[in-house]
This record gives structure tokens, C-alpha cells and sequence, in this order.
């Protein structure tokens, strides 16, 4: 984790870098019974990461690393980077490829998983959906995860 936020900040002196505090969260289970079930009882998940991003004409390229409560309760840490399409002056919609690691998913062991990502710029804020599916027993409900990233000034 102390790598990756070091790495975001060697980034950012980038002439059209910049950095970004994440405010984590908001998650939504589909098959909230089954969610129930397997404990996953906790909608908000609060949190705080960083985002280091590379502004482009049409695509952003980013990076993450962060920790919040899932909604197991446990902490989990994330590290990851993508691209956001510019959709339309304010939408973003794009991809990541994210390094997991809580108690709560594949039996607590580490895992990398691609997720699809959209995000809605207004002038220093940003609000990000991630949808994480159900897969094996990596995540074995499917969810919609929502937080923002506050831009700090350059």
C-alpha cells in the first residue's frame, strides 16, 4: 500500500496530472436476502483512498489505492488503475483492473479483477459507480459500489 501511494504521488507531477481524495462509500446488493445471508449487512462503507489521474481530450488514465469498511465489516484494501472514456462532457465510463484484499471475499486471499466503471465530473467532484458481479468465490453477490473523489487544487 505505502508503494502504491508513492507511486500516485511521483505521478502527479505530471503537467496535466492530478490528485484526488476518495470518500468511500455506498454499496448496493442486488439479492439483498442472499446478501443477508452471507452477512453482508452493511450499505455504507465508509472509507478514504487516493486517485492520482492523467487528463486527456478523450481519455483519463488513473490510479487508486485506498482501504474502507466493506459490508462485512472488515477492512478492504484496494490498489488498481484504469481508463475513463469521455461519454460526453461530464460522463466518464471505462474499466480497472483492481487488486482486492479483505476477509470478506475469496476466503480472504488477495485477487485481481476487472471492473467496469462510470463516473459524473462536476467542476471538483467526481462520482464514481463501480459494478462488481457475482463471481465464484471471489464475490458471490452482484453490487453496485458508489463513492466520490474530491479534486485537491494544483
Amino acid at each position: 500500500m505505502r508503494f502504491a501511494l508513492l507511486a500516485l504521488l511521483l505521478c502527479a507531477a505530471s503537467a496535466r496530472a492530478e490528485l484526488g481524495i476518495n470518500v468511500y462509500g455506498l454499496s448496493y446488493h442486488f439479492d439483498r436476502d442472499k446478501a443477508r445471508e452471507r452477512g453482508l449487512k452493511h450499505e455504507v462503507n465508509p472509507g478514504l483512498g487516493i486517485r492520482w489521474r492523467e487528463k486527456g481530450d478523450n481519455v483519463d488514465f488513473f490510479a487508486d489505492a485506498g482501504a474502507y469498511r466493506d459490508s462485512a465489516a472488515h477492512t478492504a484494501k484496494i490498489a488498481g488503475g484504469g481508463a475513463l472514456w469521455h461519454a460526453s462532457e461530464r460522463l466518464r465510463l471505462g474499466a480497472a483492473l483492481v487488486l482486492f484484499k479483505s476477509e470478506t471475499y475469496n476466503l480472504g486471499k488477495a485477487f485481481i479483477a476487472p471492473v467496469p466503471l462510470a463516473a459524473y465530473e462536476l467542476r471538483r467532484v467526481t462520482f464514481n459507480l463501480v459494478y462488481l458481479p457475482k463471481w465464484r468465490d471471489q464475490n458471490q453477490i452482484n453490487l453496485i459500489g458508489a463513492w466520490i473523489t474530491i479534486w485537491l487544487p494544483n
